[in-house]
């Protein structure tokens, strides 16, 4: 990939490491999702469901730290999910591509378009109802897979696109992250809150004295994400603090931002949500499966992710740079962002993530997992066969350009 300068085209070496990363980790989560199903459904399909169940943990005293194993996965190995995405932001907002405002507001509007919208498709089918909560499962894009699906389309994808795409993507993962602080906080304790805050305050402070090792944030952190979790506000939480309280710097190879950050990236995308993704994808489809699907929460996932996305997306597109708020970049047209509105569609990791906090009933838990598969995957093919044909028409007019004007010369 050539890198051009400026600020149209500004992708700083550590936009293009996520970028790959990212990319190369959404075939394998396609990968480890197929393979979760397919175990869950033979003969170790019991066996496998009971290993998530397992308890692990230690006690000290009086002092108890005793979980299944899929909450460790979705309480503390996601918590690192959650530290990465932060730093991720962090470095969009300060040197990347959200840091200029008229690069940043088309991908801003879109995305704040494409969390409204799957939102009030839900509530419409589940308003009034005990599933109401789930209105946040259709929010959210997965980076991993999004990327993952318009990578398989090449390089004639551009590179504009692709910058938008995932800027879009990060700034959904920002929603999400507000949308489960707000929204999905249970048995509050303002104690233990106020325990976590005063810890992110010495975090702050160290920042601030210039202090750069690493264990004197991350020793610290974990203090905060254990106060954080006895507080009811979801512990993943602590982590994204934690990336905003790391020293930023210059944002160069030698800050402790970057270090951490590119220490992370493989860990997370190769091994943190693949484990995530196997411990919650072990769906078992009994014969009374479908039945699940023709419930209001399914109806509100599915026609926020396949419709609520890609609607949302284009229209807060379209009213922005209609009233001259943002500007379209010349490489990508209206058909692509409609593509990469349905790209948006996919929710699934975060989506999963919000499902195990809005609900606590196992067959909800369960059709609302089939449903963000099932919407997730009909969206990424809608996008992939749309953004395919804008490809292909691209590259029609360049050919057809190149020999006229070979003609004329």
């Amino acid at each position: 990939m050539i890198i051009k300068k400026g600020p149209k085209n500004k992708l700083t070496r550590l936009f293009v490491e996520f970028f790959n990363s990212e990319q190369a980790s959404g075939i394998i989560l396609i990968l480890c999702t197929l393979i979760s199903i397919l175990i869950a459904n033979s003969k170790f399909g019991a066996w496998f469901v009971h290993f998530w169940e397992l308890e692990a943990g230690f006690s000290f005293g009086n002092f108890h730290l005793k979980h299944a194993l899929e909450y460790w996965v979705n309480d503390g190995l996601m918590t690192i999910f959650f530290l990465l995405i932060g730093l991720e932001i962090e470095r969009e907002l300060y040197i990347g591509e959200l840091s200029d405002l008229k690069s940043a507001s088309l991908p801003m509007i879109a995305a704040l378009g494409g969390m409204v919208t799957p939102a009030l498709f839900h509530f419409l089918f589940n308003h009034g109802t005990a599933t109401q909560a789930g209105a946040g499962i259709p929010v959210a894009t997965d980076i991993a897979f999004a990327l993952g699906i318009l990578v398989l389309l090449g390089k004639k994808v551009p590179v504009s696109l692709k910058i938008f795409l995932t800027a879009l993507a990060i700034i959904d993962d920002l929603g999400a992250i507000a949308l489960i602080a707000i929204f999905y906080t249970s048995d509050f304790s303002l104690s233990y809150f106020l325990l976590a805050l005063g810890v992110y305050g010495g975090l702050l402070i160290l920042n601030r004295r210039g202090v750069k090792r690493l264990a004197w944030y991350l020793i610290p952190g974990f203090v905060m994400w254990y106060f954080m979790l006895r507080s009811g506000v979801h512990a993943t939480l602590a982590g994204v603090l934690l990336a905003f309280a790391l020293p930023f710097e210059n944002g160069d190879r030698n800050s402790t931002s970057y270090r951490l950050q590119h220490f992370l990236h493989k860990p997370v995308a190769f091994l943190i949500v693949p484990i995530f993704v196997f411990a919650n994808t072990g769906i078992i489809l009994g014969k009374d499966w479908l039945s699940g699907l023709l419930i209001p929460n399914s109806f509100g996932i599915l026609a926020g992710l396949i419709l609520g996305k890609p609607i949302g997306i284009f229209l807060a597109c379209f009213l922005a740079v209609k009233l001259g708020v943002s500007q379209l970049p010349n490489e990508i047209s209206w058909k692509q962002i409609i593509g990469a509105g349905f790209l948006g569609g996919v929710g699934f990791t975060m989506s999963i993530f919000i499902t195990l906090l809005a609900f606590e009933d196992a067959s909800l838990i369960q059709s609302s997992k089939i449903s963000i598969l099932l919407g997730s995957l009909s969206a990424a093919s809608i996008g992939y066969w749309i953004l395919s044909k804008s490809v292909r028409t691209r590259e029609k007019i360049i050919r057809a350009a190149k020999v006229e004007a070979s003609e004329e010369f």
